[in-house]
């Protein structure tokens, strides 16, 4: 009976990940280094035992859902839910990879989820309410698949996310005589929640704030352009930021704002963007 259990918790040894094979690089690109702060600030605070079953609301690419699977292990079972086709295979692609029986990965809306009533006693979410269609939602169905006493526990950004860009946006918008659009660029600046809105967010799903946990990073930037120009820019907030203007002023507005950003990283021999972290956990 001994040799049994042995060999049922020593599977590792048997398992090999040679550094020359192609895929092995591969599996440790999980995730990017903007929602790494907020996975590990989550991480770091995540009540874990035995026997768990978790859904990671908006689990993209796999993170944190495969760190948690490696964490907990094979007594928990653990589910992702995303809308993103192309991340879920990733995703499935990684957990194939690393051997993970405990993981099950699935399409759909986190507005209309598909599962029963209490089905979960975990579930995760790392940015995502910021990302939701419908958070109220969302939130409503996390609280319907959620077994009694069960823990919501979620990681978003704060109101004064990039707070040095939107000022030198703003201060761009008057300089050019566009004072018209400052609504527009209050209004997208605005939309990131605080601690007290999220708490009311929440609560209105019909949770119980068990712990709120306030902290901040900064992203460097050699200058304006480099930030302009980074993929997460590109892809995350850029389509937002040009939102704002008519596609006529683009050029013109971005070209004086690139200017803007350059001169002060220059005064200040670099350019830093502040990132507001909140990590709440709460219970039905």
């Amino acid at each position: 009976m001994l040799i049994v259990t042995y060999c049922q918790y020593m599977d590792y040894l048997n398992r090999k990940y040679p550094l020359e094979n192609e895929e092995t690089p591969s599996m440790f690109d999980q995730l990017s280094l903007w929602s790494s702060p907020f996975g590990k600030l989550l991480l770091d605070n995540v009540p874990m035992h035995e026997g768990m079953e978790v859904l990671d609301v908006g689990c993209g690419a796999g993170f944190p859902i495969l760190e948690l699977a490696h964490r907990l292990g094979n007594s928990s079972k653990l589910t992702g839910l995303d809308s993103w086709t192309s991340g879920l295979a990733r995703a499935q692609w990684k957990a194939d990879q690393m051997g993970l029986q405990n993981v099950d990965l699935i399409f759909g809306d986190g507005a209309k989820m598909p599962f029963g009533n209490d089905q979960f006693n975990l579930i995760v979410s790392n940015l995502g309410v910021n990302n939701f269609d419908n958070p109220e939602a969302t939130l409503h169905e996390c609280h319907r698949v959620l077994k009694r006493m069960g823990k919501l526990c979620l990681t978003t950004n704060l109101k004064g996310h990039f707070r040095e860009f939107y000022s030198s946006f703003e201060s761009t918008l008057k300089e050019l005589g566009m004072t018209e659009l400052l609504p527009k660029l209050h209004l997208q600046e605005q939309h990131r929640g605080t601690d007290e809105s999220v708490r009311e967010l929440i609560e209105n799903a019909g949770f119980s704030i068990l712990k709120m946990v306030k902290d901040r990073f900064h992203m460097r930037f050699v200058d304006g352009s480099a930030l302009l120009n980074h993929l997460l820019i590109i892809i995350g907030f850029l389509p937002g930021w040009r939102s704002i203007l008519p596609e006529k002023d683009e050029k013109q507005v971005f070209a004086h704002l690139e200017k803007k950003l350059n001169e002060q990283a220059k005064w200040n021999g670099e350019l830093k963007m502040t990132v507001p972290m909140l990590y709440v956990e709460t219970v039905k």
